[in-house]
């Protein structure tokens, strides 16, 4: 079973967007998946409900951090950061924005995505980004 597959089966079962996208790489990453699981779950709804940043790319973001960072004794941030920003950036290629709100169509009745789709092409892209596939 892929990545994708792995989010998607995750989120059906109840995780939510950040969840099902950080939890999916939990193997590949040799985190735990219940640090990951308590780690991402104040980012659902787009943080916290409030549908800001969509939960899907939070998750994506997250793993950039994972991959990336040196830890404490070294200075990574401005590497994760142009990871990170690669990330925002191929989503809002596909998907027009990265706020919850706005790709659910609240404001304007026009969805943009679903949020399997979304959950879909944040594992993408942290796949191509982090080469992590």
């Amino acid at each position: 079973m892929d990545t994708t597959e792995k989010a998607i089966i995750l989120h059906n079962a109840g995780y939510n967007c950040c969840q099902a996208v950080a939890c999916a790489f939990a193997e590949k990453l040799g985190v735990d998946k219940e640090i990951l699981f308590k780690i991402a779950e104040g980012f659902g709804l787009g943080m916290g409900g409030t549908k800001c940043t969509c939960g899907a790319v939070s998750g994506a973001v997250m793993l950039a951090g994972i991959k990336n960072s040196g830890g404490l004794s070294e200075r990574t941030k401005a590497a994760t950061y142009k990871l990170s920003s690669k990330i925002v950036e191929d989503f809002i290629a596909k998907n027009q924005s990265v706020i919850c709100s706005e790709i659910k169509g609240i404001d304007t009745g026009k969805v943009l995505r679903s949020c399997s789709g979304c959950i879909e092409d944040a594992v993408k892209i942290a796949e191509d980004v982090l080469n992590l596939k």
